[in-house]
């Protein structure tokens, strides 16, 4: 419905309303203009009634009252009954009257007027048509006032009715016209108080939202549409403002964009450089380990053969051949563990979220290759960290690399950072509802390449990897909760930044 229709709707209603009401206000004054004439003509016919009773009340006199009622009643064809009674002692006595029509007057009325000494009027349907009756009463003359006569009188209302509904009638042509001119004049007034004014706005909005931001609305009016049209106009500048500054802003958030994403590609390639240099370290102190021993078991026995006696040249010459390669040995499996070893930690006060926000995000492709739920919960009022954050980093993409491949199809991974009561240390939590890890095994998945897998790859390391940077770097401890088939989860013990030790040593 436009609003051309809603404004006709509404204002057709009120005016209906407000003419209904009108017309019920008039119509109910008119009845009772045309009542009170009628109260006053049987007021009078029932006050002379009433006088003539109470001085001729004798029965001659009343036998002339009885007939005079009678004449009157044939004289005056408005006239349609008239009644007398005599209370006394809660007795009602009709003495005489004259009738055009059958009606009964209420006992129980006639005695409250005689009582009250208040006349009344009521309005009567008689088989002759509608009529309006009055009862009125007075004392009997004499020493007993509680005698009384009362007197009613009906005249018929025929005349008064027609005239209410040729009121009524008038009344209602009347409205139908006033409401058709005053519509007529809405429809003509509506295209220049709303439509053109309203069709000039809405075509500066059209064109505004088109990209024509230097469109304004032009009124030469002083009503409600210039005041909309002013707000329009200081809404376009501003928003033509905040365009302008978008643009900039736009163009700076493109480079800074750029910048932070070739930051993250640089952040990831150096976490990746650290796994492997962190992987390959426990693999050749493994191999440094298990193959110096005998190395150093080979050169000694050697030297012993040497400095033991005279041996033919040849064979004094293999034994020193055989010294010289063990220390040639020995000197690469060094110079390799030292190619090997992580950069010297560099520790940093960070914050929990600092740590997270620039982590997280390098899982993201894992995660969701995987179709894997994941969440991360942060107490408040969390104190920072005092960590190297590389190496925080290598061990929650562990801990969460673990997670992923613990879980089959879809999971769940749930991280959660929170502090002890006695606030000496932070725990960092990787939870998920893997497979889980055997009871009997807990206690070896932190021994290096201890691995429940089978392949061929390099296994064995994550966690080994994540005890060595949280223990032996930043002087914490690691904790394993799992159940076999409801998941696992690792919590990381980290020293607040006030409780961190000032000398920590390397990882390797």
């Amino acid at each position: 419905m436009t609003v051309r229709n809603r404004l006709m709707l509404i204002t057709l209603l009120g005016l209906a309303i407000t003419m209904i009401f009108w017309g019920w206000i008039q119509i109910g004054a008119l009845d009772k203009i045309i009542t009170d004439q009628q109260t006053k003509k049987l007021s009078n016919v029932a006050e002379t009634t009433i006088t003539y009773y109470q001085n001729f009340h004798t029965r001659y006199g009343v036998s002339v009252l009885d007939k005079t009622l009678k004449g009157q009643i044939q004289s005056d064809i408005q006239l349609a009954r008239i009644d007398i009674f005599s209370v006394a002692n809660d007795d009602v006595d009709y003495v005489a009257g004259a009738n055009r029509v059958q009606y009964n007057w209420s006992e129980t009325l006639v005695e409250s007027v005689a009582k009250e000494l208040k006349p009344i009027h009521i309005k009567i349907n008689t088989e002759n048509g509608p009529a309006l009756g009055l009862l009125a009463s007075a004392i009997m003359p004499g020493k007993n006032y509680k005698n009384r006569v009362v007197v009613g009188v009906i005249a018929f209302s025929q005349s008064g009715m027609e005239i209410l509904n040729s009121a009524k009638h008038l009344l209602i042509l009347s409205s139908a016209g006033l409401l058709v001119f005053i519509l007529l004049v809405l429809y003509l007034s509506y295209g220049w108080i709303i439509r053109r004014p309203l069709k000039r706005i809405i075509g500066t909005i059209d064109e505004f939202q088109a990209g024509q931001y230097n469109r304004r609305i032009s009124l030469n009016r002083k009503d409600e549409w210039k005041l909309l049209a002013n707000h329009f106009n200081a809404m376009a500048d501003k928003i033509e403002q905040v365009l302008a500054q978008y643009q900039e802003l736009n163009l700076s958030l493109e480079k800074k964009i750029l910048d932070a994403t070739h930051n993250a590609v640089q952040l990831q390639k150096e976490v990746n450089q650290l796994q492997q240099i962190t992987a390959l370290g426990y693999l050749t102190a493994n191999l440094a380990h298990d193959l110096g021993t005998p190395l150093h078991s080979i050169a000694g026995m050697a030297r012993l053969l040497l400095e033991s006696g005279n041996w033919p040249p040849d064979v004094g010459r293999k034994l020193e051949l055989i010294v010289q390669q063990t220390q040639r040995l020995d000197t690469v499996i060094q110079n390799v563990r030292r190619a090997t070893r992580l950069p010297e930690p560099h520790f940093e006060t960070i914050s929990i979220p600092e740590l997270f926000n620039e982590t997280l995000p390098l899982v993201d492709p894992l995660i969701l290759k995987e179709d894997i739920q994941f969440s991360v919960t942060v107490e408040e009022n969390m104190p920072p960290l005092h960590v190297d954050r590389y190496r925080f980093q290598i061990a929650i993409l562990n801990l969460i690399e673990n997670a992923v491949e613990a879980i089959q199809k879809r999971g769940e991974i749930h991280i959660s950072a929170s502090s002890l009561p006695d606030g000496n240390f932070i725990l960092i939590s990787v939870k998920d509802n893997g497979s889980g890890i055997p009871p009997e095994l807990i206690e070896k998945v932190c021994e290096p390449f201890f691995s429940t897998h089978n392949d061929e790859r390099m296994r064995g390391l994550g966690l080994a990897i994540v005890n060595g940077i949280v223990a032996k770097v930043h002087g914490g401890q690691i904790e394993i909760k799992s159940c076999q088939g409801s998941g696992t989860e690792v919590i990381l013990h980290f020293p607040v930044a006030e409780k961190t030790p000032g000398k920590i040593i390397s990882d390797n």
